[in-house]
C-alpha cells in the first residue's frame, strides 16, 4: 500500500495521500456552508494524518485562503457579505493574527507547541458547542412560550441576544451596517476580530470558527449574513496568514496544492446550500460538527496515558475525522440538491 503515501517535500514526512482529497473536497463544502476556511477540522486532520503541528497550521492557512476567495464570491452573488463589517474588522484580524503566529513560534521553540494548541482547541471547541446548542434551547423555549400564548414567533428572533446589550455601548464612532442591519459603534466588530485573529493565529485557522458565532452572538447578523461576511474575512486573513507563515517556513505546498484542487469545487456546493437551508439549520449542523471535531482532537491527547491503545486512537481519530467531514458534507450535499429540486418544481409550477 505504499503507493497511497507521498512525501513532503518541506515537512519532510509520509503522507496518505486520499486522506488530503477527502479533506479538501469535504472541507470546501462545509466551508462554504457554515462561512469559514474548515481549518478547525483541516489542522488537527493534518496533525493526524502526521504534519507536524507547525506545518499543519501553516499549510491550512494556505490552502484555505484560495478556497474561500471562491466562497466569498459566490456569497457576494447572494448578497450575503456585509463588505463594510469586513472591512472594519479586517484591521483587528490581521494585528491580531500576527500576534498569535508569534506565539506559536514561541511555543515550537519550547517544545510546548503540539499540547498546548490541542488542549486550546479542546476548550474553544467545548464552548462554541455549548454556545450554539444553549442558543437552540433557548430559541426553543421562546417558541413554546409563544405558541402558549397563541403567537407565532418571529423568524428573526434568536435564543442567545448578548449582542443587543452590547450595541448600547456608544463609544464613536458609529456605524450603520446595511446588509446586517446593525447599528453600533466601531470598537465593538474591531475587538471581536483582535480576539479572533489572535486566536486564529493561534491555532491555524481563519477565525471563521470563532468569528461565525461571534458575529452572531456578539455583533448581532442574521446568520446568513454572518456566513458570507465571515468568508470574505476568512479570505483576507488566510492570504496573510499564508504569506507569514510560508516566510517562516512552516507550508507544505503541495499537500496545500492537492487540497484546494477539491476544495474549489466542494466550495461552490457549500455556499450554494446556504440557500436552502436557512438560519437555526444551519447552526445545528455546526454545533454538531464541533462536538464531533473535539472528539478526534481528544483521542489524540489522551494517547501518553493509554499507550497500549495508541495505534487504535490514532485509527480511530483518523477515522472520526474524515468520516465527520464526508457525513456532514454529504448531508449538505443532498439538502441543497433537494432544494434545487423544489425551487424548480415551484418555477415550472408557476
Amino acid at each position: 500500500m505504499e503507493w497511497l503515501y507521498i512525501l513532503m517535500p518541506i515537512a519532510g514526512v509520509k503522507i496518505f495521500w486520499p486522506g488530503l482529497i477527502i479533506l479538501g473536497v469535504g472541507v470546501g463544502i462545509i466551508g462554504g456552508f457554515f462561512g469559514m476556511g474548515g481549518a478547525w477540522m483541516v489542522t488537527p486532520g493534518l496533525n493526524i494524518l502526521g504534519f507536524p503541528m507547525a506545518f499543519a497550521i501553516g499549510t491550512d492557512i494556505a490552502h484555505m485562503a484560495g478556497k474561500s476567495l471562491i466562497s466569498t464570491m459566490r456569497h457576494g452573488k447572494f448578497g450575503n457579505v456585509d463588505y463594510k463589517l469586513g472591512m472594519i474588522m479586517l484591521v483587528g484580524t490581521v494585528v491580531g493574527f500576527e500576534v498569535g503566529a508569534q506565539m506559536v513560534m514561541w511555543l515550537e521553540r519550547m517544545g510546548n507547541v503540539e499540547k498546548v494548541v490541542r488542549w486550546i482547541y479542546i476548550g474553544l471547541l467545548t464552548l462554541i458547542a455549548w454556545m450554539v446548542f444553549h442558543d437552540v434551547a433557548k430559541r426553543r423555549e421562546k417558541e413554546r412560550q409563544a405558541a402558549a400564548r397563541g403567537e407565532t414567533l418571529a423568524a428573526g428572533t434568536t435564543g442567545v441576544e448578548w449582542h443587543k446589550t452590547l450595541h448600547k455601548i456608544k463609544i464613536p464612532p458609529m456605524v450603520h451596517l446595511k446588509e446586517a442591519g446593525i447599528y453600533c459603534s466601531a470598537w465593538l466588530p474591531i475587538f471581536v476580530s483582535f480576539a479572533t485573529g489572535w486566536l486564529a493565529g493561534i491555532l491555524g485557522i481563519g477565525g471563521g470558527l470563532i468569528r461565525m458565532p461571534a458575529l452572531i452572538y456578539l455583533i448581532g447578523c442574521p446568520t446568513h449574513v454572518a456566513v458570507g461576511t465571515d468568508l470574505f474575512e476568512v479570505m483576507i486573513s488566510g492570504l496573510y496568514g499564508a504569506a507569514t507563515y510560508t516566510y517562516k517556513g512552516r507550508t507544505e505546498l503541495v499537500a496545500a496544492m492537492i487540497m484546494l484542487v477539491g476544495a474549489s469545487v466542494g466550495a461552490q456546493v457549500g455556499a450554494v446550500a446556504t440557500k436552502y437551508i436557512k438560519g437555526y439549520g444551519i447552526r445545528i449542523a455546526f454545533g454538531l460538527a464541533v462536538v464531533g471535531c473535539a472528539l478526534s482532537i481528544m483521542m489524540k491527547l489522551v494517547q501518553p496515558w493509554l499507550p497500549q491503545f495508541k495505534s487504535v486512537l490514532d485509527t480511530g481519530a483518523t477515522i472520526l475525522v474524515l468520516g465527520l467531514v464526508s457525513c456532514m458534507s454529504l448531508y449538505i450535499f443532498i439538502r441543497m440538491v433537494q432544494g434545487v429540486k423544489m425551487e424548480l418544481a415551484r418555477k415550472k409550477a408557476a
